[in-house]
Order: C-alpha cells, then structure tokens, then sequence
C-alpha cells in the first residue's frame, strides 16, 4: 500500500495500538516523516520501526490518527472502505423488525471512526466527524445507498467534534432533496423524526430498548419524564398504558413537536412543562408531589473530562430530587450520555445522591443503548450511555 507519510511513535507509546485501541494521540507522535494531510492514510510504525496500523491523519486534532486496521497487507482504499460500511448495514439487518429508526454505522465499533449513520424509515443521515472518513465521504454515500436501498441521505456534520478535527461545519442533502420530518414506527408507537433541525441526527435512537422499557413497566402508573425532547419515553409510557404523564423540558420546540407526536398516535393531550428541570423538580418537591414512574434522561453534563466535577454535582442533584418524589415501589430509570463519565462514576454519584436522600432503593439492572450501538472492547470509550433502573423500597 502506498502511503504519503509515515507516523513514529515516542518509545513506549506503542502499547495501546497492541491492545488495537485505535486513537493515536499527539502527545505519542515522535515524528512524521513524509507529507501527509489532513484525512490521508499514514503508516504507524513503533519506535523500533515494528509496523503498528494504518490510521487516518489528523493533524489539528488532539487525536493525531485513528486506526483503521492492524494488518500491514490491507489496502485502505475506497473499496476496502465501501466492504466495511456494507458489513456495518449488514450486521444490524436483523434489527429493525420493531422499529424502522436504527442505527446502521456507529464510528470506531465498526471500524469506520467517526463515522455515523442513522436510518429513519426511508431516510439515511450521515455525520462524518473525522478526517478520514471525510476523506471518503462520496465512497461511503455511494455504499450506504448500495447496501440500503435508501435513495435519500442528508449529512448532519456540525457536530463539535469536526471542530475539533479542523474541518469545517457541513449539512445538506447528499441524496434526494431536503427532507420535511420523516414518520418512523417504534413499539408500536409513531414519531416524527425532524433529520434537518433535531438534536443528534433528529431522535435519540440509542434510547430504543429503554423506551420500551419503561413502556413495560408504566400500566397504571403516574410517570415523570424530565428532560423529555420530542417525547420519547412519554409516549412509550402512554403506550404502556400510564395512568398520567407528565413531561419536562426547557425547549419550546421541543415539547410543540412532542405533542404533535401525541396527536399523531391519536391520543388525548397530556402535560408539556416547559420549565428548567432543576427548577421543576423543586417546585414538585414543594408541592408534594409523587409519582410512581421517574425518567432522568439529561444532555451531556461532561462534554470532556475538564467538566466532570461540574457535572457530578448537577447529576448527584437531579437524582436527589427524583428520589424524593418517587413513591413507595416506584422506578427510577436515570442515565447519562456524557462519555466523560463512566458507569463506575455514574452509579457512585447515584449512590451519594440515594444517600443523601434518605430513600431505600434496590438497583433492579444497568441500561445501556440498544444492540445497534455495539461497543468495541478495545475502545471503551464507545460506551457514551449509560443507566440504571432503581426500586424505592
């Protein structure tokens, strides 16, 4: 394989390429030698001159290169970029039989590094996050409509992390025209997905498994769902059969377009608060509310390890609260999506906020995002969600 550049790492920073975690940092680069550019494919090699990987470059990003494979005979080139997105699709096909929102390619857990795609129904959007996959972007629109089907697909790349790369900001139709919100049916339940202006690529498709969930667990049940966006586990609680919902979140557009979602499923309107959680969560405690079903399902806190004590404190404090208005029996289904926080941290902030709050709780199971959003076990990091599922005793 022909290569631009070769990338040497410091003596001893060659150990986590061994173990094939895939991230490269700067501060493990000895040297480049050769002229490579942003997104080309570099050889890394270890200070003994042992051949390492093959990695996208980054050179303005604290990550310098992500890997793309260990195999020194592997030719990265836009076929060999193309068989790893059809194996990606090809891997979930028997997924999507309960819902036709899904994930179809999830970054370094397929081998592709920054690299995302979402399915909605009929509608594919992408988010190319790194410098190699940017590199081959036509290459992997191309596959992605081979291997789907899907005559549509709208780039959604304006997340940070570009930034972070050195690219620039991008979203807009790759295929088909710009997209109005697209219906997709999950459980049994239907939404509107907006792919151009929602949060991520429009909905949280990682939460699908909870979503249901909570739907098995809310008959008869008054739930609180703060946090709620479009409404995701409030209609999943209707559905369940809830006795009463009532739904939390500081957007207003979020909370017109989750009731919508109600009228879509043809139900009588419930309670849209919009309000900062925090604030809503003291104003409940002070009025004496309970309810019997609580989800906590909060933005990134700990956008990077630099905010983990900040958010450690807003974690602990809105746990705290629920706990206190969850009645006898009653579950708590808290998460976090901050990458920063780990699940150990997570279940040790939960515990001081079950302590502090005086509330017996049993810890039923750990949630985590559905079978489409695999982790590799060689980069933990890929764990971004996580949740547990608490009984007050």
């Amino acid at each position: 394989m022909a290569a631009t550049a070769t990338l040497t790492l410091a003596a001893g920073k060659e150990k986590s390429l061994l173990r094939r975690h895939p991230w490269v940092y700067a501060s493990a680069v000895a040297r480049v030698s050769g002229r490579a550019d942003t997104g080309d494919t570099v050889r890394v090699i270890g200070a003994d001159g042992r051949f390492l990987a093959w990695a996208a470059y980054s050179p303005r990003s604290a990550i310098r290169a992500r890997a793309w494979c260990w195999r020194e005979d592997d030719r990265v080139d836009e076929a060999w970029i193309a068989a790893r997105v059809r194996a990606a699709v090809a891997r979930r096909a028997g997924l999507g039989r309960d819902a036709d929102a899904l994930r179809l390619v999830f970054g370094e857990a397929d081998g592709l590094p920054g690299l995302v795609v979402d399915r909605y129904a009929g509608q594919l959007v992408v988010q190319f996050l790194a410098a190699g996959v940017e590199r081959f972007r036509h290459a992997i629109v191309e596959a992605l409509a081979e291997a789907t089907g899907c005559g549509r697909v709208y780039e959604r790349s304006d997340a940070a992390a570009r930034e972070r790369e050195g690219l620039a900001a991008r979203d807009g139709p790759l295929r088909g025209d710009v997209p109005a919100p697209v219906e997709v049916l999950e459980h049994g339940v239907r939404y509107r997905v907006d792919v151009v202006g929602g949060h991520k690529t429009g909905f949280y498709v990682d939460q699908r498994d909870n979503r249901a969930l909570v739907a098995a667990h809310a008959a008869g049940r008054r739930v609180l769902n703060c946090f709620c966006y479009t409404g995701g586990f409030s209609l999943a609680a209707r559905r369940g059969g809830a006795a009463d919902v009532l739904s939390i979140d500081s957007s207003a557009e979020a909370l017109a377009m989750a009731a919508a979602n109600e009228r879509l499923n043809g139900w009588e309107p419930s309670r849209w608060w919009q309000s900062n959680v925090f604030d809503a969560l003291k104003s409940l405690l002070a009025e004496g509310r309970t309810f019997d079903l609580i989800v906590l399902d909060p933005p990134k806190f700990a956008p990077s390890v630099r905010h983990v004590d900040r958010a450690a404190r807003a974690y602990k404090e809105i746990n705290l609260k629920a706990l206190r208005l969850l009645a006898p029996d009653g579950l708590l289904l808290t998460f976090s999506c901050s990458g920063a926080i780990g699940l150990e941290l997570f279940q040790k902030i939960v515990a001081g906020a079950v302590i502090d709050s005086g509330v017996d709780t049993q810890l039923v199971r750990r949630l985590a995002a559905g079978a489409d959003h695999p982790m590799a076990m060689t980069h933990p990091e890929g764990e971004y969600l996580k949740g547990l599922m608490l009984r007050r005793m």
